[in-house]
């Protein structure tokens, strides 16, 4: 448990890290994320990047186990 808690830590790390690339793939702007601005304040939901990234892991980790 401990190996896959250090892995999945230097995985978002790295995602921190290549952020600014990663933005220019389109990430996090998916039609699907809601966005809202008003004067105060900005909420931003991404469900479809969300869900997008929850099924490209749970492939990666089902081809991993196999």
């Amino acid at each position: 448990m401990s190996r896959v808690l250090i892995i999945v830590g230097l995985v978002i790390v790295a995602v921190g890290i290549l952020w600014p690339w990663l933005t220019r793939l389109g990430l996090g702007r998916l039609p699907g994320d809601i966005l809202i601005e008003r004067e105060n304040f900005t909420i931003y939901i991404p469900f479809t990047t969300g869900l997008l990234l929850s099924v490209a892991l749970s492939a990666i980790l089902w081809i991993l186990n196999r």
